[in-house]
């Protein structure tokens, strides 16, 4: 954000802040005879006209009021992260520089030669600590925070009663006229868990259709740490030692390994956090909800930008026309997607590269302003703002709002008090 104040003798005064024009209110700025030279900018003593110019540059600020997420519909399939066109170009341009170059020799690097990242595997070990933790702590909270639930579809809301907006999709929404019905919610409709096949080798060949039923399916985010290098006893997987041989772009053959020692490691392992079964409150004890905010609301953001790094490195798929996640460099060949015209596919999904938020959904929900009074009105839908259902229950119990998140959350909108002044706003 760049804004700038011009004051030229005897002529008119404007105040430019991007591409808008706002004029200035009388009394506001100030003449200083001597404001500091950081502030301003004189123009050359050649000019015919003296003008003072304040600017203000603030690069790092996040937008406020943006629109809240797109909801695509079930005809719709996602959008690239990358538009095709320059996928297309930048794969024109590597082929122009790669007929100049020599050949390198050594293969690909990790992990496309099979070995892992090692600067990954800690990174890995911190992102599963960080989920575990982040569901503890929700547990925790949700005995004080209440949460609520629709019986009939998968929209919740942060607060001891339910908002009134009538967008239920459910069973007989019809018949409700779009009117939820809310329970209590659990840990699992905060935090989707968006399963994936379970790979025992992540360079090996393609999941069949046939064998759709008997390859376990995880959360999505356990096999991405899995494969980063988080050894489970529970989900064996392959390790290498030596990079793959390839034969061509989709044959391979391993190394031999027999020669090498046995394996020790060079790093303590990190502990994994333990998941709690069930929270149950001790009589007399006191839980600084503050503090147990803060420390989800890190959990939450650590777990994010981990994975975030993590996705970089080790690929991860989704399918543009429903949730499935594979993680892995291709995707599986299992025809089971049921979205929108998947007859004329045979039901096979289309694979394209996965956003932080296919593996991580925020579940975003209704920001409530005062939590002295949590009724919200439907006829001020619109004042309203939305945050991820992590980030408000954090919120509510006491913890800092990030600032990536207070664009959607429109904190800085004044919610008129009653019907007749939300109509007078233009």
């Amino acid at each position: 954000m760049s804004c700038s104040l011009v004051s030229p003798e005897l002529g008119t005064s404007f105040l430019s802040c991007g591409q808008r024009i706002i004029p200035p209110n009388l009394g506001i700025f100030r003449y200083d005879p001597n404001p500091p030279q950081s502030l301003l900018k004189f123009p050359s003593s050649s000019s015919s006209k003296h003008s003072l110019v304040i600017t203000c540059n603030n690069k790092n600020a996040n937008p406020q009021n943006v629109d809240l997420p797109r909801h695509y519909s079930k005809k719709e399939k996602k959008p690239f992260p990358v538009p095709i066109l320059e996928l297309r170009r930048a794969a024109r341009e590597r082929m122009k520089t790669r007929k100049h170059q020599p050949q390198r020799s050594g293969g690909p690097p990790p992990p496309k030669n099979g070995l892992l990242v090692q600067s990954m595997i800690p990174l890995a070990y911190s992102v599963l600590n960080a989920r575990t933790s982040l569901i503890n702590n929700l547990k925790k909270l949700l005995k004080v925070i209440p949460v609520k639930a629709c019986k009939y579809c998968n929209e919740i809301h942060v607060g001891p009663v339910g908002h009134p907006f009538r967008s239920c999709q459910g069973q007989n929404s019809s018949a409700r006229k779009g009117k939820h019905e809310w329970v209590d919610a659990v840990v699992e409709d905060i935090i989707v868990q968006i399963e994936s096949y379970h790979l025992e080798d992540r360079l090996g060949k393609r999941i069949p259709h046939e064998d759709r039923f008997s390859i376990p399916r995880i959360p999505a985010l356990i096999e991405l740490c899995i494969q980063a290098g988080v050894d489970l006893p529970k989900y064996p997987t392959k390790r290498r030692r030596k990079p793959i041989i390839r034969i061509s772009k989709s044959e391979f053959i391993d190394a031999d390994e027999t020669e090498l020692p046995d394996p020790t490691p060079e790093s303590p392992i990190p502990e994994l956090v333990r998941e709690l079964e069930d929270v149950i409150p001790i009589p007399g004890e006191e839980i600084e909800i503050g503090l147990l905010a803060e420390e989800t609301m890190k959990e939450w953001e650590k777990m994010r930008r981990g994975a975030k790094r993590l996705m970089k490195m080790y690929p991860v798929r989704v399918c543009g026309y429903c949730p499935e996640i594979h993680v892995g460099p291709t995707g599986h060949k299992a025809q089971n997607c049921g979205a929108y015209k998947h007859q004329q596919r045979n039901g096979q999904h289309g694979w394209q590269t996965a956003v932080l938020d296919d593996l991580i959904p925020p579940r975003y929900v209704w920001h409530l302003p005062d939590v002295a009074e949590p009724l919200l009105h439907k006829e001020l839908r619109s004042f309203y703002g939305q945050a991820p259902a992590v980030v408000e229950i954090c919120v509510q119990g006491g913890a800092a709002v990030p600032e990536e998140y207070k664009g959607t959350m429109r904190l800085d909108v004044g919610i008129p008090s009653n019907v007749r002044e939300a109509e007078m706003v233009v």
